[in-house]
């Protein structure tokens, strides 16, 4: 089973410490915006080489455990 913390890691010399996958640049935030602009996962896996299919995984069980840990903030819309 994939585990995130193999995958996605923050450090603060990195893109101010956004959370990025593993020995990239590539954050989190940019596989959502992706993901949002209707990008596929063969799309990203051909753009972005240095990634994998488990790091697009990760991202996902990433973000599950932050919804867990109540790390989000509602959108305003929604209050």
């Amino acid at each position: 089973m994939t585990q995130w913390q193999n995958h996605i890691h923050s450090d603060q010399k990195v893109l101010l410490g956004k959370p990025v996958i593993k020995g990239t640049r590539i954050s989190v935030e940019l596989i959502l915006e992706l993901l949002a602009a209707d990008w596929s996962h063969e799309m990203i896996l051909e753009s972005y080489p240095t990634i994998t299919a488990e790091d697009l995984k990760a991202v996902y069980l990433y973000l599950r455990e932050c919804m867990d840990l109540e790390r989000y903030f509602p959108h305003p819309k929604m209050v």
